[in-house]
Parts: C-alpha cells; structure tokens; sequence
C-alpha cells in the first residue's frame, strides 16, 4: 500500500481521486493505494479500501473502474528533483505529442490530464510505502477477477532491505 502526497504551493495534498473525500492522514483507510506494476515503468493505481483503478479517458478526465482496463495503466517516472510523475499511458496532445499527466490544484482537487504539465508542482508526487504486498499482474484476460496476493503482507520497517538475487536479504550493514 502506498500513501501519495502531491506537493502544491499552498502545501500538502493527497491523491483523492479514488475515495472522493479527501484527508491528510495516514491512517485514513480510503487514503492508500496499490502502487501494482504492470509493465517496465508502468504502474497501476488502486485505491485500497474500494478496489478502484485510476484511469483517464480520452478528453484528460480522471474516473475509476472496477475492471483493469488499459485506462489504467500510468506511466511512473522520477522528475529531475526525485518526484514522481504518473501520466496516461495511451493519451497524448494531439498536435504536440505531450503526454497527459495526473495532477491536482491548490484545492486537492483533481486537474484535466491535458491541462497538467510536467514542470509543475501540482503533478509531482511522493509516495511512501506503508506495507508491501505481492499481487498478481492485473490482467485484461481477467478483467472480472480481483488481484489475489501471492504472498502475505509485510509490514516496512524503518531499516532499509537490500536485494540479494531476488530475494529479500538482512538489514543493510553500516559501512
């Protein structure tokens, strides 16, 4: 589970789309979402306690679905200043080739993909894991299933892992 916080001018705000209530605590459940990989750089956004994908249609404007449609899928790039950036992955200007990107104002309210740029404040993102969980890919094969786990949830310490060989390995040693 992941907890998104997008940073603004006027402060702090949170990915709101999927619950439609806002909050700024962690511990609001309708808060967290599914960060589920589903391609290289290409990630799926699921809201935890409803089971909704983020998806933006043809004309910039953000929905959600119950099914993982290729709506859903967003493009996960790091900025230059280590925000994070999610854009459509089928959606792009027209006569520009510019993408379309997730993004919300000053309000915490959610912006029309065509009209957020990726310069901007209002597109950056920090995400920050709550718990880590394995979830089967979603696919368009199954789009009436839901994700089943693989394997059990784990709780993210405050130690940081280290992959060893795709497994997860002891504690980082202090050099």
């Amino acid at each position: 589970m992941w907890f998104l916080w997008d940073i603004a001018e006027r402060g702090m705000h949170m990915l709101q789309c999927i619950c439609g209530k806002g909050s700024k605590s962690p511990s609001n459940p309708r808060a967290l979402f599914n960060l589920i990989p589903v391609g290289l750089r290409v990630v799926a956004i699921q809201g935890v306690k409803t089971g909704l994908y983020l998806a933006m249609n043809s004309h910039g404007f953000l929905y959600t679905s119950d099914r993982f449609t290729p709506e859903c899928k967003f493009k996960e790039s790091v900025y230059q200043n280590y925000y994070v950036i999610y854009s459509s992955t089928l959606y792009k200007q027209h006569e520009s080739g510019r993408s379309w990107f997730l993004g919300l104002n000053h309000e915490g309210h959610v912006m029309k993909g065509n009209h957020v740029k990726k310069t901007k404040a209002a597109s950056h993102f920090i995400p920050k894991p709550v718990e880590v969980a394995m979830y089967r890919e979603p696919s368009l094969h199954n789009v009436g299933d839901s994700p089943l786990m693989l394997h059990s949830v784990t709780r993210v310490s405050a130690m940081p892992l280290a992959m060893n060989g795709g497994s997860v390995s002891s504690r980082l040693k202090a050099a």
